[in-house]
């Protein structure tokens, strides 16, 4: 069995030790970093994905899958930037100003680095001057806000007019999810994506990213 298989099965189960140590026995082997990464680590993560998509696995697993994998991009990464590979595209991402909840937004974050998205993490309580100042100064191609409350929700809206205040509504695109929010109510403030599930805003990102 090749080992990116191995890798990718491994992942799957959520085994970071065995990750780890198969990256860098593919390391070792010669296999370019990243054939490692896509073939290994972002394809185990993908069949993650789906399976959660689909509620064949559940948080817990997207969880430990996710652990397993950043443990075996921690080698990779210094391989990545030496061989100049680029990521598919630069998220930054948090929950709204007033909101404190995360479990949604970090599974987002696990999804769309399992997508080879970059994702700058701003956290819980952002308040929406942050979301743009860290888009223009990191270069970001897509904000992404997360609301669990219908009273924080508001303050989306603040996010796309902040953007628009600032000049750069036009370069960067919005996307918004959680559970009160819906797609009426994205059309409504000017965002640019709702979606429902973290796997589906993964493959929204980087469809943005790419155009």
């Amino acid at each position: 069995m090749s080992i990116l298989i191995e890798i990718s099965e491994n992942l799957q189960k959520g085994k970071a030790k065995i990750v780890k140590e198969l990256v860098q026995k593919a390391v070792d082997e010669g296999i370019p970093a990243e054939t490692i990464l896509n073939e290994g680590l972002l394809s185990g993560m993908n069949v993650i994905g789906e399976k959660f998509k689909n509620n064949e696995v559940y948080v817990p697993e997207v969880l430990v899958a996710a652990r397993a994998m950043n443990m075996g991009a921690q080698i990779l990464k210094p391989l990545l930037a030496a061989e100049g590979v680029q990521s598919t595209g630069k998220v930054c991402i948090g929950t709204v100003q007033g909101d404190l909840h995360d479990i949604g937004k970090n599974l987002v974050k696990m999804m769309m680095e399992g997508k080879g998205l970059e994702v700058i993490d701003l956290g819980t309580d952002v308040a929406p001057e942050t979301y743009v100042q860290t888009a223009i100064e990191q270069n970001c191609q897509v904000i992404c806000c997360s609301a669990l409350l219908t009273t924080t929700m508001g303050v989306m809206a603040d996010v796309v007019k902040a953007a628009e205040a600032a000049g750069v509504r036009d370069k960067v695109k919005i996307m918004i999810g959680g559970a009160p929010v819906t797609q009426d109510y994205c059309d409504k403030i000017g965002a640019d994506v709702y979606t429902s599930d973290a796997a589906s805003a993964a493959d929204a990102a980087v469809r943005l990213c790419n155009n």
